[in-house]
């Protein structure tokens, strides 16, 4: 990726991922923009994660969305800002992804079908979540 902040937003995922991957691409499909650019989705894995402030571990465990003024979300939140910049009906869905209990509610589905995503049609052992490193110390 070029720069941290583009002309466009980004969509990064798990590249190494195929449920990922195949999803990325199934949205992208449909949240195709006729009056402005697309969002730009690349893995993470070809991503300079720590130019946009985040690390490997974070985008392993979601999907994050780079907004053009360099703003990062993780996880639903990326989602919604995706579905919002894609506007119409979609935008509309993302607006409502941000009130309190459908936000909640997004969280947990996008938590649910992260964890899982090794389970779902086109995952495979190597789309599994690596498990959260408890045994740091924080003081």
């Amino acid at each position: 990726m070029d720069s941290p902040v583009a002309s466009r937003p980004t969509l990064v995922f798990d590249g190494d991922c195929a449920f990922c991957t195949s999803s990325a691409n199934w949205c992208a499909k449909r949240l195709h923009r006729r009056d402005r650019p697309d969002a730009r989705l690349v893995p993470w894995q070809f991503t300079d994660l720590a130019a946009i402030g985040t690390s490997p571990e974070r985008a392993q465990r979601e999907v994050l969305w780079l907004g053009t003024d360099g703003s990062l979300y993780g996880g639903a939140p990326a989602f919604s800002r995706w579905l919002r910049y894609a506007g119409g009906a979609w935008g509309l869905l993302g607006t409502l992804m941000t009130l309190p209990l459908i936000r909640r509610l997004a969280a947990a589905g996008y938590r649910l079908i992260a964890g899982n995503r090794h389970r779902l049609p086109g995952g495979s052992p190597a789309c599994a979540v690596p498990p959260v490193d408890d045994s740091r110390s924080y003081s």
